[in-house]
């Protein structure tokens, strides 16, 4: 038998949320099965799956010690890079520069150093998390940016503000700015870019459509260019919806993609430049909160840039430099 003392970081969760997190080698059957059987209550009485639980619960686990995993203390994340940079940090939240190259979540091809690793790492280093501490709680991205992408991703500290950031994007009272280079001289230097897409998880693209289609999500995207040099356009772009690769397949679509995109792009004239990284940066985040905020309503208001983006100043001096990718 084992007991969990539900913490701040998991009152509010489902109790099969709960006990997924806190023992992930039981099986979903299982898990089930020992709640109907009472091998598995909450403060000594009858246990629910759908049961919200409250901070100061205590959860009784009357299973074979198997499914508890071993008080280990090593853990991945410490392999992870030390590097950081921090552009906001508060004792909820965490605003971060990724660079381009670095993943923000683990995949197939990268499991230790990550941007989320590496957010655990100087979290556990700086004394602010244990993985000993927390039945169900790791430390969590809010928002991700593609691995080729550079820029602002926001890391919740703690559960509670990982849930309202969750809501708050969710209800886009999040803005996101981006800064592009794309091929071609644009006819319309600013406007607004609407179609629809459909995804193919299989490849991980998505297909644009100037009209709705079956299974189709809309997609809105403000832009503006602030610059011109030899064929190609520096553009500004706020999103207003935010769809799987929605600024690389939107310009693309209208005969401009972004310079260095291997995915949506040319190749040929990406290869003819001497470029291999796409140039997008996701440069500003703004919070405008229209709804209550909680923990978090200090946030309302604020804006947060990047402090460069590689590729900004070069574009408007006519410098860039070939064969130039972008920083790892």
């Amino acid at each position: 038998m084992k007991s969990f003392t539900v913490t701040k970081n998991d009152a509010g969760q489902r109790m099969d949320k709960f006990i997924s997190k806190a023992v992930p080698s039981l099986p979903k059957s299982l898990m089930y099965k020992y709640i109907r059987l009472k091998r598995i209550k909450c403060n000594s009485a009858r246990a629910e799956i759908s049961q919200k639980l409250r901070e100061g619960d205590v959860v009784d686990m009357y299973i074979n010690d198997e499914f508890f995993a071993p008080d280990d203390t090593k853990y991945d994340f410490l392999t992870a890079s030390k590097s950081l940079k921090i552009i906001y940090e508060d004792e909820n939240i965490l605003l971060l520069d990724k660079s381009v190259g670095l993943l923000s979540h683990p995949d197939e091809t990268e499991y230790n150093d990550t941007l989320i690793t590496r957010v655990k790492r100087y979290l556990y280093e700086k004394g602010e998390f244990d993985p000993k501490d927390e039945n169900s709680f790791v430390p969590a991205l809010v928002n991700r940016i593609d691995r080729n992408t550079g820029g602002l991703v926001i890391a919740a500290k703690n559960a509670e503000s990982l849930r309202i950031l969750n809501r708050k994007l969710k209800d886009r009272e999040i803005e996101k700015y981006y800064l592009c280079v794309v091929h071609g001289i644009l006819e319309n230097k600013s406007g607004m870019i609407e179609g629809w897409m459909t995804k193919d998880e299989n490849k991980n693209t998505v297909r644009v459509y100037s009209r709705e289609v079956p299974g189709s999500k809309i997609m809105k995207t403000e832009y503006e260019v602030l610059g011109e040099k030899d064929g190609l356009s520096l553009v500004h772009v706020h999103l207003l919806t935010g769809r799987t690769h929605q600024i690389r397949a939107q310009f693309a679509y209208l005969g401009h993609p972004l310079l260095g995109d291997g995915k949506y792009g040319s190749n040929k004239l990406n290869k003819a430049l001497g470029y291999k990284k796409q140039f997008l940066y996701s440069y500003m985040l703004k919070f405008n909160f229209t709804s209550d905020a909680g923990i978090l309503n200090y946030l309302n208001r604020q804006t947060f840039k990047t402090g460069d983006v590689w590729f900004y100043d070069e574009f408007l001096k006519g410098s860039l430099t070939a064969g130039r990718g972008g920083n790892e």
